[in-house]
């Protein structure tokens, strides 16, 4: 009898512990995310870009240096859209502002909000790449059959290290679902809208 209290104790003591690992991984797993936010914020690695840049109004440019951007674009998981760069690349001087635009189209029949989420390669260059402004900042809504054209300025930093030559600017399409209201002021220059 008492070996059966002290192996229900026993069992008991096991599934305690079981029970605080997982709620500890659970704690981790949650506190993960922020953390590497952070973390790619600081170093630059993954290629996540920052946000917007506030640039001076004089700049300062390399005229003797030429960096090639490259730009891509890509459709998430279930997104209908058209979408892809105007451009394909562009050759820039380091500190001169440059404007380029992506095209957007929803061929469904019905409302639809996208996200775009940048990427930048090689990774180091994500701390010499700066958006002063761009359709990533804000969800784009697009009702259905309706097309736009979305800018986006940014600056290619002179620090850029000299052994990068080439950048490369990839964008991921998100579906966000259709939109609650539409209002407010928008960047992006609507183009089509075939329903009407």
């Amino acid at each position: 009898m008492a070996g059966q209290q002290q192996g229900k104790r026993s069992n008991s003591r096991v599934i305690g512990w079981c029970m605080a690992g997982v709620v500890g991984m659970f704690a981790f797993g949650f506190a993960l995310v922020p953390l590497y936010d952070v973390f790619c914020d600081i170093t630059g690695i993954n290629g996540k870009t920052g946000g917007r840049y506030e640039a001076g109004t004089s700049y300062q440019v390399d005229e003797d240096r030429t960096v090639t951007v490259q730009f891509l674009a890509s459709n998430g998981p279930g997104m209908s859209w058209e979408f892809r760069p105007v451009v394909r690349s562009v050759k820039v001087h380091p500190g001169e502002p440059v404007t380029v635009n992506f095209f957007a189209s929803n061929p469904t029949g019905h409302a639809m909000v996208g996200q775009a989420v940048p990427s930048l390669s090689p990774s180091e260059g994500t701390l010499y790449f700066h958006k002063t402004e761009c359709f990533c900042f804000n969800q784009q809504a697009l009702e259905a059959g309706e097309s736009v054209e979305m800018p986006l300025i940014f600056i290619v930093d002179q620090e850029l290290p000299e052994h990068i030559t080439k950048l490369t600017l990839s964008y991921t399409l998100y579906d966000q679902g259709k939109p609650v209201a539409v209002s407010g002021t928008t960047t992006a220059k609507k183009i089509t809208n075939n329903n009407g």
